[in-house]
């Protein structure tokens, strides 16, 4: 019912992260970034797991008015897509950021056309990629509800935690989500804390998974609280299914 990411497990090996979440889950959605960066999918070929792939976002912005930074962005996420690819994995992307108020409309631009060459890459390699709304960080796209038409067409990733930090979570609960990330605040910092720490009120949210059918993400800071997350969120979903 419940996928992970390997985020609760960032600090440690791959391998060993995959080791550890075998027990808990039977799917993983790789966080490509640090020492779970992926150069080929050689890693994840002697697990069983089903995949998905949150492409770098660290150190990419696809809406960089500096046209060098766009297209290298552009080409790592390409990249991750090649690996996505050979396990059959769905790929997670950041929508990128401007740097100053005043270069929104250009930046909107560019945005527009590595989502466009995004979409390409992905049609020749046969592989599905979401987009994921935004904390409060700003000048990044997609932190409300106003910005969903700039990624009209393609799949949207709700962050639920990112969704409260910005109060719009009743808003982005009301738009279909083709996946989910799962993790609670107090709205007012990411601090991807454990199920029912936060304010967030997870029986909404799994309602709304729950009429999507796709399988959500718990990205919870630790595996402790991963675990302790898995259990709340399955009492939350039997409680809204009247079990």
């Amino acid at each position: 019912m419940f996928g992970v990411s390997t985020y609760c497990l960032n600090h440690e090996p791959l391998s060993t992260a995959l080791e550890k979440l075998a027990p808990i889950t039977d799917c993983v959605e790789i966080m490509d970034d640090g020492l779970h960066f992926l150069t080929s999918a050689e890693p994840l070929e002697s697990y069983s797991y089903r995949y998905f792939i949150h492409a770098p976002s660290r150190g990419v912005n696809i809406a960089s008015l500096l046209e060098p930074i766009r297209r290298a962005s552009v080409e790592v996420l390409t990249q991750a897509f090649t690996v996505a690819a050979e396990v059959g994995a769905d790929v997670v992307i950041h929508p990128g950021y401007y740097a100053w108020s005043a270069e929104r409309d250009p930046a909107v631009e560019r945005f527009r056309q590595s989502l466009a060459e995004l979409t390409l890459a992905a049609d020749e390699l046969s592989v599905t990629f979401f987009v994921e709304n935004m904390g409060n960080w700003e000048y990044f796209f997609l932190r409300t509800c106003d910005d969903l038409p700039l990624i009209d067409g393609i799949g949207f990733v709700l962050d639920v935690g990112h969704a409260n930090l910005n109060g719009c979570l009743d808003c982005f609960l009301a738009h279909p989500a083709a996946h989910f990330h799962l993790h609670d605040n107090d709205g007012t910092d990411d601090t991807h804390s454990p199920v029912g720490t936060g304010t967030i009120d997870f029986s909404a949210v799994m309602k709304a998974v729950r009429q999507s059918g796709v399988t959500p993400i718990v990205e919870v800071e630790t595996f402790d609280g991963v675990v302790a997350s898995i259990s709340a969120l399955t009492a939350i979903d039997a409680a809204v299914r009247g079990e």
